[in-house]
């Protein structure tokens, strides 16, 4: 099963950029994964033609910063309102809806959303973020090294 990886964000905003710091991480390690910057058509092309999806982004949900939660986009596609404060009007939650509708989802699709607390414009990723993403880095590159 050919399996992709996609990090979403903002690189110059904080804790957004936690996807894309996962996947530079799992570059550094030797595994593909893309940078995308979350809006939902690019990441529908992304995953095409491919039967099992990781997207990484940051999230805002409550939880303590840092915190991973998992959705199975597959099993639920009406992600929560967890992805509805993307900056983007067509983000990673309607690129589900509109694929699901669409039969254009892959096998899989697994959601990992990383808890942000700062995004400010020019600020760095916070030190539970930047933990969280190499924690998660390596549970990818040891499921990518698997399958």
């Amino acid at each position: 099963m050919e399996y992709r990886i996609i990090g979403c964000g903002n690189p110059d905003r904080g804790d957004d950029a936690a996807g894309l710091l996962v996947a530079r991480r799992l570059r550094e390690m030797g595994i593909d994964a893309l940078d995308q910057s979350g809006e939902g058509l690019e990441l529908m092309e992304s995953w095409r033609g491919h039967d099992a999806v990781a997207v990484i982004d940051a999230v805002v949900t409550g939880a303590p910063p840092g915190t991973v939660t998992v959705w199975d986009a597959v099993e639920q596609p009406q992600i929560d309102e967890v992805f509805r404060c993307s900056t983007h009007h067509f983000g990673i939650g309607e690129a589900v809806m509109l694929a699901s509708v669409l039969n254009r989802m892959p096998r899989r699709l697994l959601i990992y959303g990383i808890e942000g607390r700062q995004f400010d414009a020019g600020s760095a990723p916070s030190c539970e973020v930047n933990s969280a993403v190499e924690s998660l880095a390596r549970q990818l590159a040891s499921k990518s090294n698997s399958e």
